[in-house]
C-alpha cells in the first residue's frame, strides 16, 4: 500500500490521463491502483460524484469555466474536493495542504494560491452548512 502522498500523485496521474482518453476511470486503473484500496476508492468516488464536484468547482472558480481551468488544477480540485466531502478520515486542512503541494509540484506558479482559495471556500461553506465535522 502506498503512502497517502504517493497515492494522491498516482490518482492525479490517472485523472490527468483521462483528460486525453475520455473513458471510465475504472478502465484506467492500473495494477498499482487496483492493489491500493485508497487509490481505488478515491477514483471510484470521483467517478460517482464528479457532477456534484464539478458544479462546486464551477461555482467557486469565479470568472473561470471548468473546461478553461488548467487540466492539472481541475483534477487536483476534483480529488481534494472528494476528500473534503466524502473522506472523513482526511482532515480538511490535510486535504487542502496536500492539494497545494501537488499544485506546487505539477502545475503553474499561480496554481497553489488558486487551488487553496477554492478549497478553503468550499471547506468553510460545507462546515458552516453542517455537512462536515
Amino acid at each position: 500500500m502506498m503512502k497517502r502522498r504517493q497515492a494522491r500523485e498516482h490518482i492525479l496521474k490517472i485523472l490527468f490521463q483521462r483528460e486525453f482518453h475520455p473513458t471510465p476511470l475504472n478502465e484506467l486503473i492500473d495494477e498499482t491502483a487496483s492493489n491500493d484500496p485508497y487509490v481505488a476508492e478515491i477514483l471510484n468516488g470521483i467517478e460517482k460524484s464528479q457532477t456534484e464536484i464539478d458544479q462546486l468547482i464551477s461555482a467557486k472558480a469565479e470568472g473561470w469555466r471548468l473546461e478553461r481551468l488548467v487540466s492539472v488544477d481541475r483534477n487536483i480540485l476534483r480529488m481534494s474536493i472528494y476528500e473534503l466531502l466524502y473522506r472523513h478520515d482526511v482532515p480538511g486542512e490535510v486535504a487542502i495542504n496536500e492539494a497545494v503541494e501537488l499544485a506546487k509540484k505539477f502545475s503553474t506558479e499561480h496554481s497553489p494560491t488558486f487551488i487553496n482559495g477554492i478549497l478553503d471556500r468550499i471547506w468553510k461553506e460545507q462546515k458552516n452548512a453542517g455537512r462536515l465535522t
